[in-house]
């Protein structure tokens, strides 16, 4: 089943933002540095083009993906015309690594905003969950935006002088209608990108069991104690079951709970329980797009 989640104060979310976007330089897109492309919202990307406005990628949560690609990522946004690149490591509550760059990131974006008549006015979007109002806090240094780890916290926009001829606008997270590639869906349900009630944790769970066979079995071995021969010969099913059996995830009659397995393999990739971990690349970013066409 295809995973879809819209609500309905995001049409209203994308309409204001539309209208603020006219009178900005500069947008600070955040994204999840795990699954960069999927978590880049294509709305987001058709007004600021629209607009004709330059972009500075934010890849959030650096410290829970792979630090190699990441560095593949960089590189990929790098390359693009009006786009810079910067990963940042962004915790409700901690001090955000490499934080202070992001205003002057903006500024080569943007050099002929600086001045007290003409302020660099920066407007931060993304889909949710992805740190944007914890990235605001924390170029304010204080608390002026609601942090949440759960998707669709910030309901409105709230724009504050940031000093220094700078002021920033932050966003509620915007989804898109209608989410094109499967797996893309499922990365963003993994991620905690998309409410809970619209997706199921078991379905979830297993796509990203089947992802981390592929790519990341020594930290399943590590994380759950199962032998990386074992390992070699198991399926997503397979793998769910032995962790279920590893965490004694039993219901009242003895039984094997699967859901109970799907959430503790979920929580930890979340929590970053189990390593390092990006769901994607750029090399496999293509190949997914290329089928995609065919």
């Amino acid at each position: 089943m295809a995973v879809q989640w819209f609500p309905g104060h995001m049409t209203a979310a994308k309409k204001k933002a539309a209208e603020t976007l006219k009178r900005v330089d500069v947008v600070i897109e955040v994204l999840d540095a795990r699954l960069p492309e999927a978590s880049c919202n294509p709305m987001i990307r058709a007004l600021r083009e629209f607009r004709q406005r330059p972009s500075l990628k934010v890849l959030n949560k650096a410290d829970l993906a792979d630090a190699a690609i990441t560095r593949q990522w960089l590189d990929f946004y790098n390359r693009q015309e009006n786009v810079l690149a910067a990963a940042i490591s962004c915790k409700a509550g901690d001090p955000i690594k490499n934080a202070a760059a992001i205003p002057k990131l903006c500024r080569r974006l943007a050099p002929h905003r600086n001045t007290p008549d003409k302020p660099l006015r920066m407007m931060i979007m993304g889909i949710p969950n992805v740190g944007k109002s914890t990235l605001m806090n924390a170029l304010l240094k204080k608390r002026v935006a609601m942090v949440g780890d759960e998707p669709a916290v910030t309901k409105s926009q709230q724009t504050l002088d940031l000093g220094q001829n700078m002021t920033l606008t932050d966003t509620p997270g915007l989804m898109w209608p209608k989410i094109e590639i499967e797996s893309d869906g499922y990365m963003l349900a993994a991620s905690h990108a998309i409410g809970v009630n619209a997706v199921e944790p078991e379905e979830v769970a297993s796509f990203l069991a089947a992802l981390l066979l592929e790519r990341y079995a020594p930290l399943l071995a590590a994380r759950y104690r199962l032998p990386t021969a074992a390992l070699a010969t198991m399926d997503a099913a397979a793998l769910l079951e032995a962790i279920g059996e590893r965490r004694g995830c039993r219901g009242k009659g003895g039984w094997l709970d699967r859901e109970k397995a799907a959430l503790v393999l979920l929580t930890d990739y979340r929590s970053g329980a189990l390593g390092r971990i990006s769901l994607e690349s750029p090399e496999s970013r293509e190949l997914v797009l290329r089928q995609q066409e065919i």
